[in-house]
């Protein structure tokens, strides 16, 4: 095959006391990085805390030059089915067409303009943010720029019908980093998401949110770490890459 994959699993724990020594929650990927310079990440995420309880399937596709181009999104909250929907950018008309179904909402189509270019579709599994930070010219050193995404859901995790949301989110590249997980030791850029929009991701500010990525092109998630009133952590504890 002509194609190169890369595979593993996150483990998902919490600093709160009642979760202290537990896992809260799983996340699977693969990404399959084709010759023509397109990618297609694949995740499954299982959230146990806090409750309601989530189980989320994602299958992004970037183009050639790392461009969006589409997102499946398959929801489940509480074991019942929330949604499912399908995001499409298309460059030639800067336009994002969405096509979702949800119980609650029923069957909804929906087109918006970009507007120019963005940095890319927020996707919610934690491996999707560390491989957003490619878009940060790290050659420049530590510095901070706003990011522009479309998400599914502006929820912090991502638990509601699939519609179309416009999200700015600061990123800022702190440093390179050697860590070391239960995956193993990496070389690792240190990255700090900050919600500094007036009125927050979701009509909720979110905690700054660290993460360090492998160093590489592949930009995977080694750690993640997130306080204020998450008090989450994220560690890879298998990878793969073939």
């Amino acid at each position: 095959m002509r194609h190169r994959t890369v595979s593993g699993r996150i483990s998902y724990t919490s600093l709160k006391p009642e979760w202290a020594g537990r896992e809260r929650g799983r996340e699977w990927f693969s990404f399959t990085h084709h010759r023509d310079g397109s990618t297609i990440m694949r995740a499954r995420c299982e959230i146990e805390e806090p409750a309601p309880s989530v189980l989320r399937e994602i299958i992004y596709h970037l183009g050639p030059g790392g461009v969006p181009l589409n997102l499946h999104v398959h929801l489940t909250v509480d074991d019942a089915f929330m949604g499912s929907g399908w995001l499409r950018h298309d460059p030639a008309t800067s336009t994002i067409e969405c096509e979702s179904f949800s119980p609650s909402l029923g069957r909804i189509s929906q087109t918006v303009d970009a507007n120019g270019g963005f940095d890319g579709f927020g996707t919610h599994p934690v491996v999707g943010d560390g491989f957003l930070s490619r878009v940060i010219d790290t050659a420049r050193g530590p510095h901070r720029r706003t990011l522009r995404c479309f998400l599914p859901s502006p929820d912090h995790r991502g638990a509601t019908p699939p519609l179309i949301a416009e999200v700015r989110i600061a990123l800022e590249y702190i440093g390179e980093e050697e860590r070391t997980v239960a995956a193993g030791t990496f070389a690792t850029r240190h990255f700090r998401f900050v919600d500094d929009s007036a009125g927050g991701m979701g009509g909720t500010t979110h905690p700054d949110y660290d993460i360090w990525v492998t160093a590489d092109d592949d930009c995977i998630l080694v750690a993640g770490s997130i306080d204020g009133y998450m008090m989450n952590r994220y560690e890879l504890v298998e990878l793969e890459r073939s």
